[in-house]
């Protein structure tokens, strides 16, 4: 096989698995690790990857990349909008409750299907709490709901309302069940975000609400990004659309998470 055949079929596995190791491309394609090396380190050079201890990762992969909102809208859009039904269906229907959403494109799923909610008795209240500008936007429409939007300041990137001012809201709040998103879930490092301010609001989420249940497609399983907001043990329930890996789930079940697969 020529090299840039092998190149080419080394770019499609690192995007296709978001990770490769060099004994498992050295047996795949009978080389040495050697020549594997200078493989990955012509795919970086070109930025197809990034070299890491014993591989190589996706370029998506790395601890500070973050799409855009924008764009985290037009990705895995049906496996998003199984998780909102899954959620749904964790809301109680009682007299009263409180819901907190975090902001994100599969939160913002969940709001698609809130936006069309009603009172299943007469007097039934919904109380919905966001951190998001578009989530807030959305639910507004729905004169059935209570909707109240933290304050603070909003990150371009993801328009999500940050920094003090909304954690020190959040420490006053104790909402029954918090829907929150994760750029990153691993067995040992737990749930992470790239952003430094947006993981504190994030954090402060996890800790004021009674009920903590993540929202994750599976993209985001297995992966690391560059800040923990939150350790498994935090959570409650994982609602994703792939069985985690062996580690993963052996993690979750320690941490006593239950996974709901949409």
């Amino acid at each position: 096989m020529f090299a840039e055949e092998r190149h080419r079929r080394i770019a499609e596995l690192v995007g296709a698995q978001g990770r490769v190791g060099v004994n498992e491309l050295a047996e795949l394609f009978s080389i040495t690790q050697e020549t594997v090396r200078r493989d990955l380190a012509t795919l970086e050079e070109v930025r197809v990857l990034r070299r890491v201890h014993g591989g190589a990762v996706s370029m998506d992969r790395l601890s500070r990349s973050e799409p855009s909102l924008s764009e985290r809208q037009t990705q895995r859009l049906e496996e998003k909008q199984r998780i909102a039904v899954a959620a749904m269906a964790l809301i109680p229907q009682t007299q009263t409750v409180s819901i907190l959403l975090d902001s994100g494109s599969t939160t913002a799923a969940l709001a698609d299907q809130l936006a069309a909610w009603t009172p299943a008795n007469h007097g039934d209240e919904l109380l919905a709490i966001t951190n998001s500008l578009p989530i807030a936007s959305s639910l507004s429409n729905n004169t059935h709901l209570l909707l109240d939007i933290l304050g603070g300041r909003v990150r371009g990137l993801t328009s999500a309302v940050v920094g003090a001012r909304a954690t020190e809201q959040l420490s006053g709040l104790r909402p029954d069940i918090a829907f929150i998103g994760a750029n990153g879930i691993h067995s040992e490092f737990g749930l992470s975000t790239p952003d430094p301010v947006e993981a504190a609001t994030k954090t402060a989420m996890v800790r004021a609400a009674r009920q903590v249940v993540i929202l994750a497609d599976a993209s985001k399983l297995g992966v690391e990004t560059l800040v923990r907001f939150a350790a498994l043990e935090d959570v409650d329930t994982l609602i994703t659309t792939t069985a985690p890996s062996p580690d993963l789930a052996a993690a979750l079940a320690a941490a006593g998470v239950e996974v709901v697969l949409a």
